[in-house]
């Protein structure tokens, strides 16, 4: 056996062994995390529907690399090839192939992402006058609280009871979100120092942080969700404590939700000194 056909039958084993990962990954449980939320089925759909499309043109192409080593080795070839410029035709055809791809790919994608990105398709308290949700008459849902990423912790404000944020009976705290269950909710996401990247892994929910920007996310945890905690994580590399800025997601039902923000009220305000003022209230 050549030198060729050899290193082709040790390319080969790379794409068997890429899809016998990806067939045995489920069985592993090494595939996605569990998804709890209402729209993560659509992120789940288009992760694997890119995969299966990628992965396809992998192993098309790692075939392709086996057989020319093992048709055109050396000794089965001994004379000299000559190589030329290219072809033109080839050119065009490998350019607009993967344009068109990519063109595809992002109209496919884009309902699924207008869901989760358009200011417009946020949860709303009401429909305007003229009965058209995603109109400006409309009155958007209050956030349930405010996130503020900063090296390297996240720090979580929650409306007191006059619900707004940013008044004197904000409550606080530091990686502990607390949600409730099967209800459409809005979170504002900001940060103090340099850019992070929200990532809540369950809930399919990843939105980039940037200093000087107040941004939103919203989502539904649903149902069977409740009474489980799950990560809060940074996926942008924001300095030396990056790994370590790691919250939680509990997600509660409705008592159990409000019951929690009794005690943190109750905890918070024991003292005699409410929270401090921000720069909204001053």
């Amino acid at each position: 056996m050549g030198k060729a056909k050899y290193w082709s039958i040790v390319y080969l084993m790379v794409p068997i062994f890429g899809v016998g990962l990806f067939v045995a990954a489920p069985a592993l449980r090494m595939w996605l995390p569990a998804d709890v939320s209402e729209h993560g089925h659509t992120i789940d759909h288009l992760f694997v529907f890119i995969m299966y499309l990628t992965g396809a043109v992998f192993v098309a192409t790692e075939c392709a690399l086996v057989w020319y080593l093992w048709k055109y080795d050396s000794k089965s070839n001994p004379a000299p090839t000559k190589f030329t410029h290219g072809s033109h035709s080839l050119e065009v055809v490998w350019t607009i192939l993967p344009a068109a791809t990519l063109l595809f790919i992002a109209i496919y994608q884009i309902n699924a992402w207008a869901d989760q990105k358009l200011v417009r398709r946020a949860p709303v308290e009401s429909v305007g006058p003229d009965g058209v949700r995603g109109t400006a008459d409309d009155v958007p849902k209050a956030p349930i609280a405010e996130v503020t990423g900063r090296q390297f912790e996240w720090r979580i404000r929650y409306p007191g009871p006059d619900g707004v944020l940013h008044t004197r009976d904000d409550l606080l705290d530091v990686n502990d979100l607390h949600i409730p269950v099967d209800e459409e909710l809005v979170l504002v996401i900001k940060s103090e120092d340099v850019l992070h990247s929200f990532f809540l892994p369950n809930f399919r929910v990843k939105q980039d942080v940037v200093p000087g920007m107040k941004q939103k996310v919203w989502f539904k945890a649903v149902k069977g969700s409740e009474g489980r905690s799950y990560d809060l994580v940074c996926a942008e590399l924001c300095g030396w404590g990056h790994y370590k800025m790691k919250g939680r997601v509990t997600v509660d039902t409705q008592s159990d939700y409000r019951a929690w923000l009794e005690k943190l009220s109750f905890e918070q305000h024991k003292t005699s000194e409410p929270p401090p003022a921000t720069a909204e209230e001053q």
